[in-house]
């Protein structure tokens, strides 16, 4: 998202945000970004039964981190469904019901202009990036490999859990996760930002480290390091354990030990 809004050149604390599927997964992703710098106002999230807001006090009892979403966000306390939620949004982020058809072409013809879609459902996103583009989103990402802009949670977890033992952090706090996407973010931009190349691929090791550099350092800001490393060592740390992880792992393949995956 970061880079996303660098291209179309709108700013993380004024666009407005759909946010489709209400489950795990956007809760938390919503909750990351407000640290970010969204306005929580600025979010619109909905579920199966519609957009949260005040009045679904159905929510209060037994799905807490859903009704403090319905309390926070949708600062115009806007009802209706998704189609609703993504009208003249600058975002649409997607964790819901694999498609295609969840998220209709009409709905991202609704958008504000230079629009971002992030269908992140598998193995099928909610839309495909075809129709989107063709609807008129102007940044298209998923969460398969086989399509550009590949958000994927496992760009994180090396980085972040890297960063976070080689402190001894005391927990992983959402600071450190914002920090982890904004390194992501950093290595991206340096290899030049394209519609389709917005955040790293898998392939891309050396983003790692750095990634749990920034993690270890914010965790050291925070004061929940147990163990104190200045960057450079972390950076250093970290990418003699990953790069000895992945030497090792292409040697077992190389000599039969891990065998290909079938075609």
């Amino acid at each position: 998202l970061i880079n996303a809004l660098k291209l179309v050149n709108k700013k993380m604390n004024e666009v407005k945000i759909a946010m489709i599927g209400a489950g795990a997964a956007n809760i938390c992703a919503a909750r990351i970004m407000m640290v970010a710098g969204v306005k929580p106002g600025n979010i619109i999230m909905v579920d199966s039964k519609g957009i949260l807001n005040p009045q679904r006090t159905e929510l209060k009892e037994n799905y807490k981190e859903k009704w403090e979403m319905c309390i926070k966000t949708n600062a115009e306390q806007k009802s209706g469904d998704a189609a609703d939620a993504m009208k003249n949004a600058d975002v649409c982020i997607a964790a819901s019901s694999p498609g295609p058809g969840t998220i209709k072409p009409e709905w991202v013809k609704d958008m504000a202009d230079d629009s971002i879609v992030f269908a992140c459902a598998n193995p099928v996103p909610e839309i495909w990036p075809w129709e989107a583009k063709e609807a008129g989103a102007k940044i298209f990402a998923t969460g398969r490999s086989d399509f550009p802009n590949q958000v994927n949670n496992s760009l994180g977890f090396p980085g972040i859990f890297r960063g976070t033992l080689d402190v001894q952090a005391k927990t992983i706090t959402d600071e450190m996760c914002v920090e982890a996407a904004k390194s992501l973010a950093e290595c991206a931009e340096g290899k030049g930002l394209k519609d389709d190349y917005i955040i790293p691929d898998m392939d891309d090791w050396e983003v790692f480290p750095k990634e749990a550099a920034a993690v270890a350092m914010k965790a050291v800001e925070q004061g929940i390091a147990r163990k104190k490393l200045s960057k450079n060592e972390e950076y250093e740390n970290a990418k003699n354990i990953i790069k000895r992880a992945r030497d090792t792992a292409t040697m077992l393949m190389e000599k039969g030990f891990i065998k290909p995956a079938p075609e």
